[in-house]
């Protein structure tokens, strides 16, 4: 009776959530993109749990697009036309169509997941970011207990930072695997980017379109503070620094992989100094200390009431999860 309870609609369907149907088809589409192209083929065991992984991100999309429809944010044709056009912006038609095939998408598919991520985001500004609010008292109690955050005890640049791999976008919800570079769609992509700043446009906005490093991207590609022992172990983009005033960006330079052994690369990037610091206290009135304290803390809020609400909306959504239940029966032969 509990097998013929949780039985799919068909062989085709993975998961429903609340009643509407995750295909089995979509799921090996982003499973195959989000392969790491760089290790060998994955056990039947190891590909099922990727599977296990890419289909719980599929299902959490799906319950945050299904509020965002509740509450009617789903982007609209012109914001993912006005999306797929910054998209295109780097690359000529030609490249563009390769780089689409070979991330194994059509233009339709593109444009799917470019209004499930606008949609994703709007659905959070109106949930989450619009409701949080740093406070002054907040910012000094921080100071106050982390004084020797602001104390430099060698000089220290702040940095923002632009890089890219010229690999096919990888696909799917979730925490993306390293791409495979191609160092020559990467030195066009770079230089392309680095054309459009010196011709005014703002670096901050092209970073936070452009480059693939996840953890600084969404802040206009701000690193923070490095402290310059930290950025003398490389030494080329230290050395293109130093010639920098504030403001100024390095020309394109390479980006290796500093967990791996020898320089395996990894892409190019460049990097334009905000301000270097000379080493010393940092006192609270200064605007900068006070927007650093700021920032942190609302990513620490943002962080934790995303949590919470991803909770919530999953608590109270009904799924079915097939593809985790055929695993486990065949487990159990």
């Amino acid at each position: 009776m509990l097998s013929a309870c949780y039985r799919a609609p068909s062989a085709d369907v993975v998961a429903t959530v609340n009643g509407k149907e995750i295909m089995r088809a979509d799921l090996e589409k982003i499973y195959k993109a989000n392969l790491d192209q760089t290790q060998e083929d994955p056990s039947s065991e190891q590909a099922d749990i990727v599977r296990l992984n890419t289909l719980k991100g599929m299902i959490n999309d799906e319950i945050l697009q299904q509020r965002a429809a509740t509450l009617n944010l789903a982007a609209s044709d012109e914001d993912v036309n006005a999306k797929l056009t910054e998209i295109k912006a780097l690359a000529t038609q030609e490249e563009f169509d390769r780089k689409l095939k070979a991330s194994g998408l059509t233009l339709d598919d593109l444009k799917r997941q470019i209004r499930r991520g606008l949609t994703q985001t709007k659905l959070i500004n109106k949930e989450i970011e619009s409701k949080i609010n740093i406070t002054d008292a907040e910012i000094t109690e921080y100071y106050n207990s982390h004084k020797a955050e602001f104390n430099l005890i060698e000089p220290q640049y702040h940095l923002a930072q632009i890089v890219v791999s010229g690999a096919p976008p990888q696909q799917g919800p979730g925490p993306q695997p390293r791409r495979m570079p191609n160092e020559a769609e990467a030195r066009k992509e770079i230089q392309s980017i680095r054309n459009r700043i010196d011709s005014g446009e703002d670096f901050g906005t092209l970073a936070a379109q452009f480059s693939e490093n996840t953890n600084f991207a969404p802040n206009g590609g701000d690193m923070g503070f490095i402290p310059e022992s930290q950025l003398k172990s490389d030494s080329e983009a230290y050395n293109a620094l130093q010639a920098l005033k504030p403001n100024q960006v390095t020309q394109p330079l390479p980006v290796y992989d500093p967990s791996g052994p020898g320089h395996k690369l990894m892409g190019f990037a460049i990097y334009k100094l905000l301000s270097r610091e000379a080493a010393g206290q940092r006192d609270l009135k200064d605007p900068r200390v006070q927007q650093s304290i700021r920032q942190g803390l609302r990513e620490r809020k943002t962080q934790l009431l995303q949590n919470a609400f991803y909770e919530m909306l999953h608590d109270n959504a009904k799924v079915k999860n097939y593809f985790a239940e055929q695993i486990l029966k065949q487990g159990a032969q």
